[in-house]
């Protein structure tokens, strides 16, 4: 048996993905769920959470070698408006249940931010069936839209995915602005246009059948169907218009870009790079080095290591000691 090791965890709408590993070699083993953690009136839920994570946890421990658990990193989509009881329970609940006496709890734009910069001050814009901009001068956090795909996630895909469905029936109905390309390519996706609203609206997973569509829109646009250019450009300037509002004010500041949807390629990265260009003039763009849970096991590492250096924040980043309380340091953060 090796000595103490760190958990990382990454919750999202895909469900969990786990690595545990010792501090200074990386992760050791790795395991995934395909369930997502349930939401309730209470936000996620806690024990839902707990009944993945223990039994994965404690194979992982074993596979690895670990003799025991120091941290454990947890990086959670929608922690900072769903996770009330994520934060009062989860931390005494690893410790109780996997003897783990430093837990994190960091939204997964937090984690998606160390795993595409690292500790250093920037921008990233997180962006997959939603999009999120979040950004640090290492004083305090800002974040920018991430607020679902009714109110907000502007750029993303769920959005770039019913803009393109919305230009489809438009053509179906002989109206302006429709795209006949995006309309075939929705009825070999989805079947006839008028059934659509019967497929879709029931739906309990909208967004994600929203931005299975995205990568269609990707493709004519490629193609150069001009709906589809136009609604990528429009994406763009969302995205750019979001991550201006978080970016630090220093000189020549590094703009991250994470997530699925960003493997479209130039059809979105050049209306991107030309948006950006003309709001945050010296920026440098560079795709993510790691994913967010390369993110959560940087975090794990570094606070191993002692090197830990983000700000905290009530919402979406709170690290407890073996007594519970929250010992990062305060932060500044704007909405």
């Amino acid at each position: 048996m090796t000595g103490p090791g760190f958990l990382a965890v990454d919750s999202g709408g895909s469900g969990l993905r786990v690595v545990v590993g010792a501090g200074g070699d990386g992760p050791s083993a790795r395991a995934a769920s395909g369930e997502p953690v349930r939401t309730g009136e209470r936000g996620i839920d806690p024990g839902h959470f707990m009944e993945q994570l223990v039994p994965m946890a404690r194979a992982l421990r074993a596979e690895a070698g670990i003799e025991r658990l120091e941290v454990a990193v947890v990086g959670a989509a929608g922690l900072a408006g769903l996770g009330d009881a994520l934060r009062a329970e989860l931390p005494d609940a690893l410790r109780r249940e996997l003897g783990v006496p430093r837990v994190v709890l960091a939204a997964d734009a937090v984690t998606a931010y160390v795993g595409a910069l690292g500790p250093r001050p920037g921008a990233v814009i997180a962006a997959g069936t939603g999009l999120i901009a979040i950004g640090t001068d290492l004083t305090g956090w800002r974040r920018a839209d991430g607020w679902g795909h009714l109110l907000g996630d502007c750029g993303g895909g769920a959005w770039i995915g019913r803009a393109g469905l919305e230009a489809a029936l438009r053509a179906h109905d002989g109206r302006r602005d429709g795209s006949a390309r995006l309309l075939a390519s929705a009825e070999d996706m989805f079947g006839p246009a008028a059934g659509l609203p019967g497929r879709l609206y029931p739906r309990t997973d909208r967004p994600a059948v929203l931005a299975s569509f995205a990568p269609r829109v990707g493709e004519c646009a490629a193609d150069g169907d001009p709906v589809a250019v136009e609604v990528l450009r429009a994406a763009a300037g969302h995205m750019a218009d979001s991550v201006a509002a978080v970016c630090p004010a220093v000189d020549a500041p590094v703009i991250g870009l994470t997530g699925g949807l960003f493997r479209m390629g130039a059809a979105l990265l050049d209306p991107l790079d030309e948006e950006l260009a003309e709001r945050l003039p010296g920026a440098r763009r560079i795709m993510a080095e790691g994913d967010p849970l390369h993110g959560a096991v940087r975090i794990a590492e570094d606070l191993t290591a002692g090197s830990f250096t983000l700000p905290g924040d009530e919402k979406m980043l709170c690290v407890t000691s073996p007594a519970g309380e929250d010992v990062t340091r305060p932060a500044d953060v704007r909405t």
